[in-house]
């Protein structure tokens, strides 16, 4: 459909349909519905939000596939929110002509376009339906379910292992060259200058690149609560609340991405569910961490009249899918009081077992099989819950299964839900 056609009305009823579904696939669905205001042959999103998989991606292999998380941080940096450029970039390792926006928050979209250029009423018509997908994204990180937990902390766990064993590999290899350049039992001082140079540039490129994957992998203990207390100013803003947030020290080990996003939401869920009661006039959060634990409390001065196991049930999955503990109390005259601890570290039975490392291989779609196998379903029934064939789920099965190391769906099964896996309803 040509966007001369396409009314307001119509755009917005077909922006609907972008918004549900698997995160990962996000792009692909912004993808077909932006096509016709603004051709391109590759798009893609990246926020820090999803500190397991930054990228949203789709079109082209030749760049999706290799635009890499400095390049996108790049672009990032150069753009002022809600700003839309068109320009050169080095994207996918070379430089090409793209068309950026900056939403709000922080989020990036990147075209490569391909064929008519696009107007500037279609560009202003795509920045404000990206707002859209930009918050969408940022909600469901906030809400994310236990599954996209463990599948975006395995995806880190990954992530951070491969740039250690590249970081090794490269770093060892730079620091021979430069020691090799050094040596004045070689000639040729030009030749050894450039080398030298070049060597040099690529260490500091390499470690540029390590920095900022580790960033997006960790958050500092006090970014992390500031960005908490300004997500909880805008939650209480309409109530007539005195938030007390009790500032962590400075400095100490960094939190990893997928708890700090955990520790936040848990915090929102208690403090939504104690500022509802009608005796509540204060709430106090206070973080803490000791290098290997992050401690969460979260109290109220209401009358211990809130229903602490409900509360307890709605967070509960979010909490042990990270190896944490939940305790809560009401306390009649005293009040509510709710304590999380969340480890810093994954446990060595994860760690060393294949279960949680191996969801990093599965793919958006095996992960959602998968979550029918852990619920006991047969392919017959799978099929008409994701709206495919049967064959196609054959075919996924199978492929869990490979990626898995199993042979049995009851062996992935049991696996997936040793690596925090929840039945699909």
């Amino acid at each position: 459909m040509s966007n001369a056609v396409r009314r307001p009305d119509v755009l917005i009823s077909e922006l609907r349909d972008v918004l549900p579904g698997p995160l990962a696939e996000i792009a692909q669905r912004f993808s077909g519905y932006v096509d016709d205001l603004v051709p391109h042959s590759a798009m893609v999103i990246f926020t820090r939000e999803c500190t397991g998989r930054p990228r949203k991606v789709a079109g082209d292999p030749t760049v999706v596939d290799r635009v890499t998380v400095t390049e996108l941080d790049r672009v990032r940096t150069e753009l002022a929110p809600g700003e839309i450029r068109r320009g050169s970039f080095r994207i996918a390792g070379r430089d090409r002509e793209v068309c950026a926006i900056l939403d709000s928050t922080d989020t990036l979209l990147l075209f490569v376009p391909h064929g008519p250029r696009a107007t500037p009423a279609a560009l202003e018509l795509v920045r404000a339906a990206f707002g859209v997908v930009a918050t969408a994204i940022r909600l469901q990180v906030h809400t994310a379910s236990p599954a996209y937990l463990a599948e975006s902390r395995a995806a880190s766990a990954e992530r951070a292992r491969t740039v250690a064993e590249l970081t090794e590999a490269h770093a060892v290899t730079l620091e021979t060259i430069l020691a090799t350049l050094r040596s004045r039992d070689l000639d040729d001082t030009r030749a050894r200058v450039t080398a030298r140079e070049t060597a040099t540039e690529a260490l500091i490129g390499l470690r540029s690149s390590v920095d900022l994957h580790r960033e997006l992998a960790e958050e500092a203990l006090t970014t992390a609560f500031a960005r908490l207390h300004g997500e909880l100013r805008d939650l209480v803003r309409h109530r007539p609340l005195d938030l007390q947030m009790i500032t962590p020290p400075v400095g100490g080990r960094g939190l990893p991405g997928e708890v700090a996003h955990a520790a936040r939401a848990v915090v929102r869920g208690a403090v939504l569910a104690m500022s509802g009661q009608c005796d509540v006039s204060r709430v106090r959060v206070a973080w803490s961490c000791d290098n290997s634990t992050l401690l969460v409390d979260v109290r109220d001065d209401g009358k211990g009249e809130l229903d602490v196991a409900d509360l307890e049930r709605q967070l509960r999955d979010r909490v042990e899918t990270l190896g944490g503990g939940i305790e809560s109390e009401s306390t009649p005259g005293w009040g509510t009081r709710v304590a999380v601890s969340f480890p810093l570290d994954l446990p060595v039975a994860a760690t060393d077992g294949p279960a949680l490392d191996a969801l990093a291989a599965l793919g958006p779609r095996e992960i959602e099989v998968l979550e029918h196998l852990v619920a006991g379903r047969r392919n017959r029934v799978i099929a008409e819950r994701l709206g495919v064939s049967e064959s196609t789920v054959k075919f996924h099965v199978a492929g869990v299964l490979r990626k898995l190391g199993v042979s049995t769906r009851g062996e992935a099964a049991a696996l997936g839900a040793e690596a925090g896996i929840r039945a699909a309803s």
